[in-house]
């Protein structure tokens, strides 16, 4: 479901500009308390960022506002130029992004995987997943130096300068042990820690500025799930607990592979892994020419996931292609390479099961059980919307899984679309437990991957529906194939 039909509904006209003039206020008193304990540098980088980020909101909301002012909301016109204004929106956020970098980044890309945003954003920032920029060799030498306490040449027998990854938030280097082991070294840029509690500060203070001028909107919430997810990703041993753990769960599946962690090279802000070689997950001109079936890669990759979710209940939040690698083995036969293990969710074991069970009435097009779970999982009427959401079907649909609705169903569906508000999707997201959001995220970027590597969707579908029946039979303490 999309939001751009969506009704907005405008406050007077000073508010936006007060509102957001009090957030450049908070956001600069919180950077210049910074400048007790760090350097007047990092204090002038917090006021600039603040700064920019301040004055791109406010022209997004001024363009929201008058751009749309006077116009019925039904109207084709209206949707039209909302279509018109989020596209504007989204490319000015994309900037900001790139110009701030950092948590910047990692917000975008949040946003951007977000089921309940317009297209026009998760298109636009979704090219975030491939935009950072690496720091300079002497600061990340610093960094490692004085983490692991001993100097780069006693540490490793050769050392790459050149970064071979750099994301948001870290950057990777490959390097020699001195027994000749191949590794990945993967460094968290410094000052990390004070630039997020300025990021977040402004952050926060902009997103309550907003929700005052557009009510329907409740960014409070999504803000609070990208904090708890940067809070983790900051701890690189919370990250090579997560490799290690789920590493255990797939040691038997030949198709998997999780790079071995270096405890001993491994702090919060340094992680020293086994190397692996391999092509992102989603490009189809090296499966080309080593031979691979990109069908038979989806599928992998489906099975992979869907195991997590209903089987361990235990999730990677970030699969993006950077994350998962296509490693040859010869002859068409490949593994794929699990990597950035800080982003878990680890599911309740009761929402599990009922994740599970749902699957199982979305199989059977069971509407009084998917009901009977909506109304367990808080979203009471728009249980409705599950089957759509998950299977492209409607809860009256009489077509096998896998199937495209009919013209007539698509039709109703349209129609009935039409007329909710924005409250309602708004409603809908914020009665879900946080785990169902978690889900969705991961859910939204798998099928990013499976749709650019050209397979339909009944891979994701059929791997989704197995593997539910494992989850409800290990409930039952039935030890199948995947139970290990």
């Amino acid at each position: 479901m999309r939001v751009d039909r969506f009704r907005f509904k405008f406050p007077w006209r000073g508010r936006a500009s007060l509102l957001l003039s009090a957030a450049a206020a908070a956001a600069l008193t919180a950077t210049a308390a910074s400048t007790s304990c760090e350097s007047a540098s990092l204090a002038a980088d917090g006021i600039i960022r603040s700064s920019r980020a301040i004055s791109t909101i406010a022209f997004v909301v001024a363009d929201y506002k008058y751009y749309l002012r006077g116009l019925p909301r039904d109207s084709e016109d209206y949707l039209f130029k909302l279509s018109e204004v989020h596209l504007r929106s989204a490319k000015k956020l994309l900037k900001l992004c790139e110009a701030n970098g950092g948590f910047y980044v990692k917000a975008g890309q949040f946003v951007s995987s977000l089921r309940q945003v317009p297209e026009e954003y998760t298109s636009t920032l979704s090219c975030l997943q491939d935009k950072a920029t690496p720091y300079n060799f002497a600061d990340i030498k610093v960094v490692i130096e004085k983490n692991l306490g001993r100097d780069l040449s006693t540490l490793f027998l050769a050392f790459d300068e050149q970064p071979i990854a750099a994301a948001s938030i870290a950057q990777v280097h490959h390097g020699v042990l001195n027994n000749m082991q191949e590794v990945a070294i993967k460094v968290q840029y410094p000052g990390l820690e004070q630039r997020m509690k300025i990021d977040i500060m402004t952050m926060a203070i902009l997103s309550k500025s907003i929700s005052k001028v557009f009510p329907e909107f409740r960014f409070e919430r999504v803000l609070r799930q990208f904090q708890q997810t940067m809070s983790l990703e900051l701890d690189f041993l919370q990250e090579a607990n997560n490799s290690q753990r789920v590493a255990t769960y797939f040691r038997k599946n030949k198709a998997v592979k999780v790079p071995i962690v270096f405890r001993d090279l491994t702090t919060p802000q340094v992680l020293t892994m086994e190397f692996c070689y391999g092509q992102k997950v989603d490009d189809l001109d090296y499966l080309q020419e080593v031979g691979i079936n990109p069908a038979k890669v989806a599928k992998t990759l489906m099975e992979l996931f869907a195991e997590m979710i209903f089987v361990h209940g235990f999730v990677h939040g970030d699969p993006h292609p950077g994350n998962i690698l296509v490693s040859s083995q010869g002859n068409g036969r490949f593994n794929l390479v699990l990597l950035d293990h800080g982003i878990y969710r680890e599911l309740d074991e009761e929402f599990r099961v009922d994740y599970c069970q749902l699957w199982r009435a979305l199989i059977m097009l069971d509407s009084r059980k998917i009901q009977d779970l909506g109304e367990k999982f808080g979203v009471g009427k728009y249980s409705k919307y599950f089957p759509v959401i998950f299977t492209g079907r409607t809860i009256e649909s009489k077509s096998a899984l896998g199937v495209q609705m009919s013209k007539e169903e698509r039709n109703h569906l349209k129609d009935e679309l039409r007329y909710l508000r924005l409250e309602d999707i708004t409603s809908f997201m914020d009665s879900l437990p946080p785990d169902f959001l978690v889900i969705l995220r991961t859910d939204g970027l798998l099928r990013s991957i499976i749709g650019k590597l050209g397979v339909g969707r009944h891979v994701r579908l059929l791997a989704y529906a197995k593997h539910a029946l494992y989850g409800v039979e290990k409930q039952h303490g039935s030890k199948g194939a995947y139970l290990v």
